[in-house]
C-alpha cells in the first residue's frame, strides 16, 4: 500500500513538474529497462525519464538539462540474506531529479555522451543494496536520438550501512515530446 502511495505521489510531481514547463520546452521521455546487479546478484531494473531543455553553463561547451527519473528495482531471494536485516526481497521505488551534463556542440561526436547525478527517495523497504530513504543516483550514457545505453550506480554514499548499492545496465527508448 505505502509503495503504490508513493509511485502515484511521484507520478504527480512528475506531472506536475513537466507541466510548469514553458510549451516551448522541448522534452525527452523515456522508458528504460536492464539488469541491475548487488554483489554477483542480479535482478530487473525499469526506469520513466524525463530530460528537459539544456542549458549552457556560462561561456563553457558544457550544458546541463534538469533531468527526473521514477524507477522500480525489483526484489530477490538470496538465501545468504534470508535471516540478515534489511534482507533483499523487497522491491524497491525510487524517485530521483538531478542534472544531466553533456560536453560539446551539436554536431561534435562526443556530444551524444553524457554524466547524470541525481539525489533520489526510495519507498517499498530497505535493502543490503538500498538501505536508506535517500540515495544518490550516478549515470554514465550514451543517448542517440531516441536510443539510450547507460550504466547506472544507486547508493546512499556510505551515510547508512549496509550500502551495497545498486549498479545496472540500462537500455532506453525515448521520444521527444
Amino acid at each position: 500500500m505505502r509503495s503504490s502511495r508513493f509511485a502515484l505521489g511521484a507520478l504527480a510531481a512528475f506531472s506536475l513538474a513537466a507541466a510548469a514547463l514553458p510549451a516551448a520546452a522541448e522534452t525527452h521521455l523515456e522508458v528504460q529497462g536492464g539488469r541491475s546487479y548487488m554483489d554477483d546478484y542480479g535482478t530487473n531494473a525499469f526506469f520513466v525519464e524525463s530530460v528537459f531543455d539544456a542549458r549552457q553553463m556560462g561561456q563553457s561547451r558544457f550544458t546541463w538539462s534538469p533531468d527526473v527519473s521514477i524507477g522500480y528495482i525489483k526484489g530477490r531471494d538470496i538465501g545468504r540474506y534470508e535471516n540478515s536485516h534489511p534482507g533483499v526481497t523487497s522491491n524497491v521505488w525510487v524517485g530521483a531529479a538531478g542534472a544531466r551534463l553533456h560536453y560539446g556542440s551539436e554536431g561534435d561526436w562526443y556530444r551524444p555522451f553524457f554524466f547524470s547525478f541525481q539525489v533520489a527517495g526510495t519507498a517499498g523497504g530497505r535493502t543490503q543494496a538500498l538501505s536508506s530513504g535517500y540515495e544518490f543516483v550516478s549515470t554514465l550514457g550514451w543517448q542517440y536520438k531516441n536510443v539510450s545505453f547507460q550504466v547506472r550506480h544507486i547508493s546512499n554514499g556510505s551515510f547508512q550501512e549496509p550500502n551495497r548499492g545498486e549498479t545496472m545496465a540500462l537500455v532506453g527508448i525515448g521520444f521527444d515530446i
